[in-house]
């Protein structure tokens, strides 16, 4: 019996593998990932985009941004583990595989958290194909919006050990209040000396938005849409995780360096795309940021 794809949010874990495939196909690769090809010929016709005359086809353009936040997470969890830590979290993980294509130094201990309709889809796939991690990998159950330390303690994690922990592509999903609840239960989990690497939201998206542009081809119509609800949003509201990402993890206790993702794209020897360039027109500055825990 095969396994239903995720719904919701959880489907963008599967426009993520198409954006990663798509980035390993290339020769001048910044990452291999050889399972999200993997996890999209899995979900087959079910995902493919809906064929219409009136359509704007985003697949391109998202899988140029997410191959540089992909390598700048890939080298920051490196550089965690470099750094001593041995407890490596992934929150929200969908359909990461950095357990399986990523080298980590003896002893490291990954935990990916997320729901079960992703964690099903995710270790049937993996499962098919013999899947062998290069860590010890545990995979949680949990939802980021609930008592998740609890379960992720019981998994085995020590919160006593510097953990390096990633939250990427979630805080956009989350209002201001959970990302708040969020990121207070990280730092009560997090010895010193723990590292954070993460997305800071530029803006919030709702679980239905999600859902109409995770296949990746959309109407124009309903694009108009999506932006209509969003762009409001831009210059950034109140909300200090979207204003002002640096001071907001300094005051849940992180010491935290922002990186504008022009300049990654730059650092990585790839050409800026338009939307992300400092001149595009009304349009926010996409960061990424890495923190340690004081």
């Amino acid at each position: 019996m095969e396994q239903p794809l995720p719904r919701g949010v959880g489907l963008t874990a599967l426009s993520v593998a198409d954006a990663r495939a798509r980035e390993s196909a290339r020769l001048d690769r910044l990452f291999d990932d050889p399972f999200a090809q993997l996890f999209v010929d899995a979900a087959g016709a079910e995902f493919a985009p809906p064929s219409t005359a009136n359509a704007i086809d985003i697949r391109a353009a998202r899988a140029e941004y997410v191959a540089i936040r992909t390598r700048f997470f890939d080298d920051e969890l490196r550089a965690a583990c470099a750094a001593g830590c041995r407890q490596v979290v992934v929150l929200a993980a969908g359909l990461d595989t950095r357990a399986f294509r990523l080298e980590w130094p003896v002893g490291t201990r990954l935990f990916e958290l997320d729901v079960a309709e992703v964690q099903a889809f995710k270790e049937r796939v993996l499962a098919d194909h013999c899947a062998t991690p290069t860590c010890e990998r545990r995979v949680v159950v949990a939802d980021l919006r609930e008592d998740w330390p609890a379960t992720l303690r019981a998994a085995g994690f020590a919160p006593a050990h510097p953990t390096a922990w990633l939250a990427e592509g979630i805080l956009m999903y989350l209002a201001e209040p959970e990302r708040d609840a969020l990121l207070d239960a990280i730092g009560a989990c997090s010895a010193p000396a723990s590292r954070l690497a993460l997305e800071p939201p530029v803006w919030q998206v709702s679980a239905e938005m999600s859902e109409k542009i995770a296949r990746g081809v959309v109407d124009r119509a309903e694009l108009a849409r999506v932006a209509a609800a969003v762009m409001p949003q831009v210059p950034p509201p109140r909300d200090p995780s979207i204003a002002d990402p640096r001071a907001w993890l300094v005051r849940h206790g992180w010491q935290a360096h922002i990186y504008d993702v022009a300049e990654r794209f730059h650092a990585y020897g790839r050409a800026t795309p338009m939307m992300f360039s400092p001149a595009a027109a009304n349009m926010p500055a996409r960061r990424l940021a890495t923190a340690t825990r004081l």
